[in-house]
């Protein structure tokens, strides 16, 4: 199957018209590095601006419905976005934000008037949302999490702790699962929530983790636990209804997992490309050494093969056309990949893809970032196994039928 895409004339002005806007709309002092969750607070700021300028055209997402804030357009056109901001190294959403996976769950889930109310925020990049779904003791299986919410009146009360959350700047929105049943069924005891960050009863206490030494230069982590203590949130907040929140988790989940796809570029390869080709090995460039340059091209051949899964993952789905395990296919590839650059990177640079010293920093600090990152990211949205499982789930390994990917917009 060939995964690139060929464009009309049409489309390739609407390239050119992208390409311009972008040059005259991107502020200046945005930076370029993997790590979107570390960046300094004004960097963090210039992209939420960029954000509101991309929502304001309704090119923040392209392909949502305009009467919600989006542009309307066709995959192919949202494909040329996508390609045009990872020009610049950025994503179509620059900033941290879990909206991506909110979002489409609403569209999927929410009542007309629960589109119509949290939608537009989000599609003109007017607020964030935090995800909310790990707990203590419970990680990749979610079905098991214990945050409870009980109705009373027009509101629910929700107390429970969620952790390894969020960013390291500020939010609008939580989003969650909790428990609304406590004596029915797994899958068909929890609810799906929105919650106004500012609620009371909400604390986030920053956590210092192997992976959350941000670039503003605060020991705070990228990641939050975050407490819910008697925490009032309206029936309106409720979306797909009572007990049924497992249903909507399956839609975010598919996303997550790599449903949705990806079309960018891998970041820190290129940034590898650049090192090795001015890098010094035993008095020689690392770029004349073979051993070397097989490390790179295996790089190389690992990225543009999660590139190419996630760009034929995004036009499915956009194109609603069937799905499958592709999803989880390209996250097992992508967690797998980043793996092994990691033991990569070791094998060719040796200890000094360890140091985050100042004084001497690798590919300006991101091999170290590196290093930790890629054992850190074979966790986050479901381990390699649990992908794994999906894949031969959705395959029918094992039982009468096949599992479904779970719904999209």
């Amino acid at each position: 199957m060939e995964f690139e895409l060929e464009y009309s004339r049409e489309q390739e002005a609407f390239r050119n018209e992208v390409r311009e806007w972008l040059s005259a709309n991107i502020p200046a002092g945005i930076s370029i590095s993997p790590r979107v969750e570390e960046h300094p607070r004004e960097e963090w700021e210039a992209r939420r601006e960029l954000g509101r300028r991309l929502g304001a055209k309704g090119w923040l997402w392209p392909l949502a419905p305009k009467q919600y804030g989006g542009g309307g357009l066709t995959t192919e056109h949202a494909i040329i976005l996508h390609e045009e901001m990872d020009r610049y190294h950025l994503s179509m959403v620059p900033y941290s934000d879990s909206a991506s996976l909110v979002a489409p769950a609403v569209m999927v889930w929410g009542s007309e008037e629960q589109k119509s109310y949290f939608l537009p925020q989000s599609f003109k990049g007017e607020v964030v949302y935090f995800q909310c779904l790990t707990e203590p003791e419970v990680g990749s299986d979610l079905a098991s999490v214990k945050t409870l919410a009980v109705r009373d009146g027009d509101e629910y009360v929700i107390n429970g702790h969620k952790t390894f959350i969020g960013a390291e700047h500020g939010v609008d929105y939580l989003w969650t699962i909790a428990v609304t049943d406590p004596k029915a069924p797994r899958h068909e005891n929890v609810s799906w929530f929105i919650v106004p960050a500012d609620a009371p009863g909400i604390t986030m206490m920053p956590l210092d983790l192997m992976g959350s030494r941000g670039t503003s230069g605060s020991p705070d982590g990228y990641k939050n636990s975050i407490f819910f203590d008697n925490v009032r949130v309206p029936v309106f907040n409720l979306i797909g209804g009572a007990n049924n929140g497992w249903k909507v988790a399956s839609t975010h989940l598919e996303l997550e997992h790599g449903g949705g796809g990806n079309v960018g570029r891998n970041l820190f390869v290129e940034m590898l490309w650049d090192h090795v080709r001015t890098a010094k090995l035993d008095g020689g460039r690392l770029w004349d050494d073979q051993d070397e340059r097989d490390i790179l091209m295996d790089a190389h051949f690992n990225s543009e093969i999660t590139r190419l899964f996630g760009l034929r993952n995004f036009y499915l789905a956009h194109s609603k056309k069937e799905r499958s395990y592709g999803g989880s296919q390209l996250s097992l590839h992508r967690k797998q990949s980043g793996l092994d650059m990691t033991h990569h990177m070791a094998r060719a640079f040796g200890y000094t893809a360890l140091l985050a010293d100042p004084a001497y920093r690798p590919m300006d600090g991101n091999l170290e970032v590196q290093q930790r990152e890629g054992v850190i990211n074979t966790h986050p949205g479901g381990t390699m196994d649990v992908q794994k499982l999906i894949i031969s789930r959705r395959i029918g390994i094992g039982r009468t039928s096949r599992e479904e990917a779970g719904q999209l917009a």
